[in-house]
């Protein structure tokens, strides 16, 4: 059921990230852990993609809901190995060519923008969160930094960079 698919191939996961439902998206990860095996978790929850290269880490951060965060943090420690972590969770572009950590701080999303940056020192090297997730631009040619300095605190950058 969660991952049957509608004429235009969205999930029911898909449409729930998508529209920000966190009641309905609690339960999807319940039974998501449940029901599905490793590599249905991983590559139809946390790595797919909708038709705009969007993630569920992207609507995470676009629709600022915490909880999907966590959850998709949860899974992802359970599920992927640390490459499939980095590269999808935090580098993975939607069509705009952002990250998630870029949708966070364009939206002056603090909270979740926090939460990306503590898991990404766990997860990336230095090099990667310097040359990709801070310095790297989107289609508009904006950096994490110019997001972060125009919506967000910068402070959250700033001693760690």
């Amino acid at each position: 059921m969660l991952l049957c698919t509608d004429k235009d191939g969205w999930t029911a996961w898909q449409c729930a990230t998508e529209w920000g439902n966190s009641e309905i998206l609690q339960k999807l990860c319940e039974w998501a852990k449940e029901k599905l095996t490793t590599e249905e978790i991983k590559n139809k929850l946390l790595l797919d993609t909708d038709k705009d290269g969007t993630t569920a880490w992207h609507y995470a951060a676009k629709w600022r809901i915490s909880d999907l965060l966590e959850r998709l943090c949860e899974l992802a420690e359970e599920n992927l190995t640390t490459e499939e972590k980095s590269y999808k969770s935090f580098l993975g572009t939607d069509r705009d060519g952002r990250t998630a950590w870029q949708r966070s701080a364009e939206r002056g999303n603090t909270e979740i923008l926090q939460k990306l940056w503590e898991w990404a020192k766990e997860i990336l090297t230095i090099e990667v969160i310097n040359n990709n997730l801070l310095l790297g631009t989107d289609k508009c040619g904006s950096t994490a930094w110019h997001y972060t300095a125009a919506r967000c605190n910068a402070e959250i950058l700033q001693s760690e960079c």
